[in-house]
């Protein structure tokens, strides 16, 4: 085995290992699921971490209603395929319901709006612990979690106020109304990710490959052309080749201008560029703590 497999052995054996912890820890545990790629590692590493049984807890997924069509079909299939539960937090919902108040402009995205949907769900649910593809190389908000996150009764993160994880002692004691966050595969960089998944032949949603599709440029950044996002006037749709490295609600993914159609091609694009994997979130790029702001909200 070379250093790359065995590098990629230890982090899968740590991941699989806190997967183990959170269902030993927690009664209710969930694990939240985009149709990603680190979420879908995450599902494949909990089949792994429980195999030859099923996967012990259900897929949580926050949906926006401005989610790639490709997304949510490649969800369903993957639901279908190895028997998992779904349960769907639809933000729509809260909207109607009057939960939150829709963003208006040319700006505007659900994004920040999936913070009520998603602890409505925990608290539906009775969840106590919501595992997430959240990585530490992603964003420096994310680099200050644990593996094991402690959320008060309101969904809150404290950054200031962690538990130590010494030895890979995993605290998971709360008091009633809170709940945590675990991240298993906090430690992964998008270079692991891509590495994993062409070694373990994992199925991913096509659109992290090169394809074409019409979009629009603003600040700098592709962004599909869709019904939910109201173009500027100079705004103008061209067909592009393009391939997507992150993906979240419509309104706030940026696609990379790429001819990688392949796993392997993917993998050294990531090697050479320069760009980081949140540079085309346009969400991130509200404020300079945005993703920090929201984090202490409640969300992922």
């Amino acid at each position: 085995m070379n250093y790359s497999l065995t590098h990629l052995k230890e982090l899968e054996a740590e991941s699989i290992y806190v997967l183990r912890e959170v269902a030993a820890q927690f009664e209710r545990p969930a694990l939240l699921f985009s149709g990603g790629k680190d979420s879908i590692v995450c599902f494949h590493l909990a089949r792994k971490a429980f195999f030859p049984g099923n996967v012990p807890f259900p897929l949580v997924h926050v949906d926006t209603g401005h989610n790639f069509p490709e997304t949510i079909e490649f969800r369903d299939n993957l639901v279908e395929k190895y028997g998992a539960k779904l349960i769907v937090g639809s933000v729509q919902k809260s909207i109607d319901e009057g939960k939150v108040v829709e963003e208006t402009g040319y700006n505007a995205s659900r994004n920040s709006l999936q913070t009520v949907t998603l602890l409505e769900t925990i608290e539906n649910g009775k969840f106590d612990c919501a595992m997430g593809g959240a990585r530490r190389d992603e964003e420096k908000a994310r680099a200050k979690e644990r593996f094991f996150s402690h959320r008060d009764d309101f969904g809150q993160w404290d950054p200031k106020n962690q538990r130590p994880e010494l030895w890979n002692i995993f605290n998971g004691r709360k008091h009633m109304g809170e709940h945590f966050r675990s991240f298993p595969i906090s430690n992964w960089t998008e270079m692991d990710i891509w590495q994993y998944i062409l070694h373990e032949k994992i199925e991913i949603p096509s659109i992290y490959f090169s394809h074409q599709r019409e979009c629009f440029k603003r600040d700098g950044v592709w962004y599909a052309a869709c019904d939910f996002m109201k173009r500027k006037p100079e705004e103008e749709v061209v067909e592009k080749t393009v391939r997507f490295r992150t993906i979240g609600d419509m309104t706030c993914t940026g696609a990379v201008e790429s001819t990688a159609s392949d796993l392997q091609q993917i993998i050294d694009e990531v090697a050479s560029t320069r760009v980081t994997e949140r540079g085309s979130r346009i969400d991130d790029k509200r404020s300079e703590a945005a993703m920090e702001d929201r984090k202490k909200q409640g969300y992922f």
